[in-house]
């Protein structure tokens, strides 16, 4: 089983880099969890959004395998709590496909890799930084192993 994040923005401040490495070493080493970054596409003056948001998803889509599961991070996606998300966590596993997580760029994602996923999530209503993003998603990666192992770091 292979977890992985593709991410949108291929430099992030140090202190993003560095909490994101911190969750990332939490996770358990048979999940092999990955983190694939693709560059933010260049934005000119005239319809910059839609060109960019089209190159993005280009690559991203290049990046999916076609049996992999997808879980798109999106501001419009469903909200859930850490336990629900760690049931849902613990049912992707289950299935035994490989899954990736989707963090697109600062315009969002293109209509053909949100039709490819197979769950959008919202880690908040509030619109995040795409490194706090990161940083938040690790966390909750992280979060919900635990909640599933019965570990003490969630408490509520």
């Amino acid at each position: 089983m292979h977890i992985r994040l593709i991410a949108v923005g291929d430099r992030q401040p140090s202190w993003v880099d560095a909490a994101f490495e911190d969750y990332v070493a939490r996770l358990p080493r048979q999940w092999r969890f990955a983190l694939h970054t693709v560059p933010v596409a260049k934005r000119g003056q005239s319809d910059a959004a839609a060109a960019a948001i089209a190159e993005e998803q280009r690559k991203i889509m290049a990046g999916l395998k076609p049996d992999e599961q997808v879980v798109l991070l999106d501001e419009q996606g469903e909200h859930t709590g850490s336990r629900e998300f760690a049931s849902r966590l613990e049912a992707w596993l289950a299935d035994g496909r490989d899954l990736c997580f989707i963090i697109g760029g600062p315009d969002g994602v293109g209509a053909q890799l949100r039709s490819r996923a197979d769950f959008c999530w919202s880690l908040s209503r509030l619109t995040l930084p795409h490194g706090l993003a990161r940083v938040l998603f690790a966390e909750q990666l992280y979060r919900a192993w635990t909640i599933s192992k019965g570990h003490p770091y969630h408490r509520e």
